[in-house]
């Protein structure tokens, strides 16, 4: 069958969607029993999904192919051209689409997880991935008669689909040369749209965690992923190292993310709904009330934040678990750190993750996140989806709600409409509810509205404005929900995502500085009320939303209950400036994961007198309940295990 070479191309890497289907199909029947039943419902979800991640792996996987097919020069309908693209295509795509993938569907039985970059080492002699195929091949030797029969399929195919010869084409080079050239240029255009899965640059490029946006289920999360997409994504990823410093029974008794509540949890408010309202930067620098000596003749630049903090429950030493965004959902919502690598962006975060949404969803509520951006733009939404998030309210369902123009800047709906828009959806849907709201006008690029150009009190930086109008637009929030009957029996946790990009004070440009973020809680019946100068982290935010709901089952938490499990070490724990951060009441220590680097002292607020002593017992302690914690981290990765394991049955 003749056709135009232009067409021919398209025809040839449409093939190898089918092609990858086929692949899929196996892949499920395979692992049917850790996967789930289908339901006719769940089919056009996993469709779209897998389509997007196929167009991804296709395009990867094909570069080379694509470039040579449209070299705008005669010779490539020759007949040795053409067969050497042909070899490429058929070795590329037979390795890198049918055996990776049906390799994936073997694999995935023992790891739970799709091979990426940390699996290619069959080398190694810790490495046992390649032993776990070959026993697969061995015991499921149909696998590799699929594979050979998918390979002859799509040579069969491909020899079918012929180019014309040049002359057939045209015989007037002025118009075939400029014509391929053009040709040539639009597919560089579609190649970029096509590999970042969207055609709108202010979304994130498409990454594993998106999968989980096209299912219900985050297992079957892996049905809709494909490869070459996930080895050539993480490419770039850091492989996370197991460590290990001591035994099992002694880094247990340093840290456990296991926690059990004992029943008589005492202090707690009762089933309250839950806003959590995540702020866009919010270093605890811009809050006179936790910062007085910034501010000696300045209001700062939260006043009414800080009207909030005197009737509510604040923590005066807390910390980011992270100096980037897409760090702060998986420390918040599921109490997970990120040392490095977000958690966020790895393979394992494609997991039924037990976070305080998903929790709270079990227990009766409904669970939605606000953010004013348009839907998954920063990649949140996937992740929201994962961690146990039902409804999501963005950008599109504010516009199909307000029809203002100019509502919005580079981000996003600007804070002070999108909090109104919150605060009327959140009286629309039944209590109780747990709801996050993600703030966007303190990002960069720092813009106002028109309307507040010049309004909002001038600070050091060009972020300070935008604080002072969010923390404005809050009130406002406050005002409107103040009215609803939803409002007096909610707890409002605010917690700030990272410390601010632009920094205003000397003492933020420490380590230790620049994870000091703003954290409180306020609940409107004037249930919980007070201050702690301990220190406390945004992990901590989980478990101690729980422990006041009165939660009794047991969970997986990095962080700590800090009004209920008193007998865990108060830390903040990050990964800044390529060393490990542990905050403590008393000191700072920094180490590189083997050896002490620096120990500062909580007085020493500019961390200039290193003060670190291999001799100290409370540093040695301290650098003990780290090694531990990271080891603890790095095995529950690795392992892809975030459960509290079942209790063992007696016999």
């Amino acid at each position: 069958m003749l056709r135009h070479d232009g067409s021919v191309l398209l025809l040839r890497l449409l093939l190898l969607y089918p092609i990858l289907f086929l692949c899929r199909i196996v892949f499920y029947l395979y692992n049917q029993t850790l996967l789930g039943g289908l339901h006719w419902q769940e089919i056009p979800g996993l469709i779209q999904g897998s389509l997007l991640f196929d167009t991804v792996s296709i395009l990867y996987l094909n570069v080379l192919f694509i470039i040579l097919s449209l070299l705008p020069f005669r010779f490539r309908n020759r007949n040795g051209y053409q067969k050497m693209l042909q070899w490429i295509y058929l070795i590329t795509n037979s390795i890198g689409l049918i055996i990776l993938n049906l390799a994936d569907a073997m694999y995935f039985r023992y790891a739970f997880k799709r091979i990426t970059p940390e699996e290619l080492h069959f080398f190694q002699q810790d490495d046992n991935t390649s032993d776990i195929l070959l026993h697969e091949i061995g015991t499921y030797w149909y696998i590799p008669l699929i594979v050979a029969a998918l390979i002859v399929l799509l040579t069969f195919v491909y020899k079918k689909i012929q180019i014309r010869r040049v002359d057939e084409i045209t015989a007037r080079p002025r118009i075939y040369y400029p014509v391929h050239t053009l040709l040539l240029l639009l597919s560089f255009v579609l190649f970029t749209f096509g590999i970042r899965g969207t055609f709108n640059f202010e979304n994130r490029p498409v990454t594993l965690s998106n999968a989980a946006l096209y299912t219900q289920d985050a297992q079957k999360a892996s049905l809709i992923l494909s490869n070459p997409f996930c080895i050539i994504r993480l490419s770039g990823v850091k492989e996370m190292e197991v460590l290990h410093y001591f035994d099992d029974a002694t880094a247990a008794q340093y840290f456990s993310p296991y926690h059990y509540p004992k029943g008589d949890s005492g202090f707690t408010i009762g089933k309250k709904n839950i806003v959590i309202i995540v702020l866009e930067g919010f270093s605890k620098e811009h809050s006179k009330y936790l910062s007085p000596n910034l501010y000696p003749n300045q209001a700062g630049f939260t006043p009414f934040l800080d009207s909030l903090m005197r009737q509510g429950y604040v923590f005066r030493n807390a910390f980011a678990n992270g100096t980037r965004s897409v760090e702060a959902l998986p420390a918040i919502w599921a109490s997970i750190p990120s040392y490095g690598t977000p958690f966020a962006e790895m393979p394992q975060c494609v997991n039924n993750l037990d976070a305080l949404p998903r929790l709270l969803a079990n227990e009766g509520y409904s669970t939605h996140f606000f953010m004013g951006a348009h839907a998954n733009q920063m990649g949140f939404e996937a992740f929201a989806k994962l961690a146990g998030v039902q409804h999501f309210h963005n950008r599109t369902d504010f516009e199909a709600h307000d029809k203002r123009k100019g509502m919005a800047n580079t981000w996003g709906i600007w804070d002070m409409p999108f909090l109104q828009f919150m605060a009327q959806e959140l009286n629309r849907i039944d209590t109780p509810f747990c709801a996050t709201v993600f703030t966007l006008t303190s990002h960069h690029p720092f813009v106002l509205p028109k309307e507040y150009e010049g309004k909002m009190p001038t600070g050091t930086t060009p972020m300070q404005p935008c604080v002072a109008y969010t923390d404005l637009s809050i009130r406002k929030f406050f005002a409107t929900a103040s009215k609803m009957p939803w409002f007096k029996n909610t707890l409002f946790v605010f917690v700030a995502d990272h410390v601010s990009p632009k920094i205003a004070f000397e003492e933020t440009h420490s380590a230790k500085g620049h994870t000091a973020i703003q954290y409180f809680l306020y609940t409107p019946d004037g249930s919980l009320r007070g201050e702690s100068y301990d220190v406390t982290q945004q992990l901590d935010i989980m478990p101690t939303v729980l422990g006041l709901l009165n939660y009794q089952k047991p969970y997986f938490a990095f962080g700590r209950d800090v009004f209920h499990e008193t007998e865990r070490r108060h830390v903040a724990t990050s990964y800044i400036h390529e060393m490990y951060q542990c905050i403590t009441d008393s000191m700072s220590v920094y180490t590189n994961g083997q050896q002490c680097l620096h120990v500062y002292d909580v007085t020493d607020i500019m961390q200039y007198s290193d003060i670190r002593n291999p001799n100290n017992k409370q540093q040695q302690e301290v650098e003990n309940y780290l090694k531990a914690l990271l080891q603890c981290y790095t095995q529950h990765v690795h392992d892809n295990d975030f459960h509290v394991p079942a209790p063992q049955k007696s016999h």
